[in-house]
């Protein structure tokens, strides 16, 4: 069984060019907020889909991603999910990644999942919706270097609470 789970806030996913090697058995993904699943995905690589949901969304070819990039820099606080359907969790649907991926969408009700959920959540009124316009079209390069800046911030504030005086 592979229990690992990745949860990762975007900004600091943002920074991870290339899969490290014990994330490469994780086969599905879920975009996220604190309250809300946006989107459940399954692939046999779910590093490499949830970059290419964020690269598509730029051309409108992925909601997900166009949603991801419409709410930014608001999005830069959303998590993502790597799971493995050979989990535990998962094993009570003989851990076959489509029957996991259901279970997924059953339990949580994506916003933009809209195969195999009777009840799609509503998108909270907090986001935009994928088919508002770009706030700020900026290049992928210029968003990474926002996120870069972003995660600095956290990390010093973080180092700055846990000083002692």
């Amino acid at each position: 069984m592979n229990d690992q789970k990745v949860v990762i806030p975007l900004k600091r996913f943002l920074l991870i060019e290339q899969c490290p090697p014990e994330w490469k058995e994780l086969d599905l993904y879920l975009f996220r907020d604190e309250a809300v699943v946006f989107y459940v995905g399954q692939s046999y690589l779910a590093f490499a889909r949830v970059w290419e949901h964020l690269l598509s969304g730029f051309k409108g070819h992925s909601m997900t991603g166009r949603f991801v990039w419409c709410n930014w820099p608001k999005s830069m606080n959303f998590t993502i999910e790597l799971l493995s359907s050979r989990s535990e969790e998962f094993g009570v649907v003989g851990n076959e990644l489509n029957a996991s991926e259901r279970y997924l969408i059953q339990r949580w009700s994506p916003c933009f999942n809209l195969s195999l959920n009777n009840q799609p959540t509503p998108l909270p009124n907090a986001y935009l919706p994928p088919n508002a316009p770009f706030r700020r079209r900026q290049s992928l390069t210029m968003l990474i270097h926002e996120a870069e800046r972003a995660v600095k911030a956290d990390d010093t504030k973080h180092w700055l609470e846990n000083m002692e005086w």
